[in-house]
């Protein structure tokens, strides 16, 4: 923290190996982060497909905040379920605060922490897509920020939303933590390559991944506005 510049803010790995005191806090700041991305409508600018890849490569040193486990799957697999239950506990919160205030965002003005239009491209993928809006959602940044909130908004029933929310956190925890924590394996051992040496580009990759179906859609938009 004594070097600390507001840039490392958007890094995942600050947050993973992050200290208070010499103790770890980086299991609490990565379940907080994930929860934040979906319960709190403005937590779309954390970082969140990296943030997962990346504990899946710190898997064994999180996990070991709480207790020690000498099976290598075991470890993964338990952050894996800590972070579906953040995720999933933040989408009832987004959902929550769909059904009783949600209504208030449409007009509510733009800030820093908070565009509009974001909200409305995510009604919109939320109507073309239905419930399987949110496990797509789970896969896009910004859009997973609104679309449980969108959920709450137009009151999709309880049940139906739980199933889509308890499903898409499974699939979005377990795929990026364990192809975080196997690719690192498989990466140092097959061909000598330490991944935690290429944080940087680790992030950019993922980013320019998970951002291309979104920066195709706004491309679309333009070329057909009436659409």
């Amino acid at each position: 923290m004594d070097n600390f510049h507001w840039t490392k803010l958007f890094n995942p790995e600050f947050y993973i190996t992050m200290e208070i005191g010499g103790v770890p806090i980086g299991i609490y700041m990565v379940l907080f982060i994930v929860f934040a991305e979906t319960g709190l409508f403005a937590g779309f600018f954390l970082p969140g497909d990296s943030l997962l890849f990346l504990s899946g490569i710190y898997s064994r040193e999180l996990v070991e905040t709480f207790f020690m486990i000498p099976s290598d799957l075991s470890n993964v697999t338990i952050l894996a379920l800590l972070i579906a239950a953040a995720a999933t506990l933040g989408n009832i919160f987004g959902y929550w605060f769909g059904s009783k205030s949600g209504q208030f965002l449409y007009n509510k003005e733009d800030s820093f922490f908070f565009k509009k239009k974001y909200l409305y491209e995510s009604q919109a993928f939320f109507e073309k897509h239905g419930g399987k809006a949110i496990i797509f959602a789970r896969f896009l940044p910004i859009v997973r920020t609104f679309v449980p909130i969108i959920a709450g908004i137009v009151h999709m029933q309880k049940s139906k939303f739980m199933f889509y929310n308890v499903l898409s956190s499974l699939l979005w925890s377990f795929l990026l933590v364990f192809a975080g924590h196997y690719l690192y394996g498989l990466f140092n051992e097959e061909f000598g390559i330490d991944l935690k040496k290429h944080i940087e580009k680790i992030i950019l990759i993922l980013i320019a991944v998970t951002s291309f179906p979104l920066i195709m859609k706004a491309i679309k938009s333009r070329k057909n506005p009436i659409d």
